[in-house]
């Protein structure tokens, strides 16, 4: 009865301050699709414990656990939902209500099957149902779309949707009504939001396809840089050699050439100084 009154106390403190589904204390078991339901009525049996629970969702596996001796119910079992969120709904509705006479409790659990349990999910087997392929494909095509549900946040129609189905009224007529109304919101928010998706994705595959244009133009005009500026530096080469050929024969033409300079140096010189010139006079006079 404790454990009762706890999470309706919880659950009220969270709805006065519109705490988002993300801080909600039921965040903390999303790994886990069980849930505990104890003070069972002896008398029932896997199928009324799957009918009672199956108004919050779809169950897979029960576990309602017997004596071994007398295989006579305890009073308490396990249920696994096929969404991990109809157990949110299930522990805040179906916690402390009256079943034949006795209260219930219903909190999440993290359960582990016995080694002596079968792996598969039993629910289908116990009630007789026989899943045909098209409805296993539908499952399959539900879960992946829960599955990326919880991988992404929640819309704002789909958390309206959420709360509507576990705080209104369920004596309210309008209440089916209301619900199918907010689920085609959501699916229209899915749509827009699909369609934004690809938009988005669309958008960045030009960008990415404008900035390789961009990286591929720039690197052409790198290489014809490189390119241009290999041949202007061979071209500045090529006119440094002629000119330094061209000084080499103008300076070969304007200097004498050896045997000149040779004879040149070899012819006595004559001086020139008046000294010189006074003694060849007086030589003179005297022949």
């Amino acid at each position: 009865m404790n454990n009762i009154r706890q999470i309706q106390a919880l659950n009220k403190r969270e709805l006065e301050n519109a705490v988002p589904p993300a801080a909600s204390w039921h965040a903390d078991y999303r790994d886990t699709a069980y849930i505990y339901i104890g003070g069972l009525p002896f008398d029932l049996s896997e199928g009324d414990v799957v009918t009672i629970c199956s108004q919050f969702g779809e169950p897979v596996h029960v576990n309602l656990v017997r004596d071994k001796e007398t295989g006579k119910s305890r009073g308490f079992a396990f249920l696994k939902y096929e969404d991990q969120r109809s157990t949110d709904l299930a522990v805040d509705n179906l916690g402390g209500a009256t079943v034949l006479g006795r209260l219930i409790r219903v909190d999440h659990v993290r359960y582990k099957r016995r080694d002596d349990e079968e792996e598969g999910d039993n629910v289908a087997r116990l009630m007789g149902d026989d899943v045909p392929s098209d409805a296993a494909d539908r499952k399959k095509r539900r879960g992946s779309e829960d599955e990326e549900s919880r991988r992404r946040p929640l819309l704002k129609e789909e958390r309206e949707l959420a709360a509507l189905i576990q705080n209104h009224d369920d004596e309210d007529p309008m209440k089916e009504f209301l619900i199918e109304e907010k689920k085609e919101e959501v699916t229209q928010a899915l749509e827009r939001m699909g369609s934004s998706e690809k938009k988005s994705s669309r958008r960045r595959d030009d960008s990415r396809e404008r900035s390789s244009r961009h990286h591929r133009h720039h690197r052409r005009r790198r290489d014809e840089d490189r390119v241009r500026s290999h041949s202007r530096s061979k071209d500045r080469r090529r006119r440094d050699e002629r000119s330094r050929s061209r000084e080499r024969r103008s300076y070969r033409d304007k200097s004498p050439s050896r045997r000149e300079r040779s004879d040149r140096d070899r012819s006595p010189r004559r001086s020139r100084s008046p000294g010189s010139r006074r003694h060849r006079d007086r030589h003179d006079r005297r022949r």
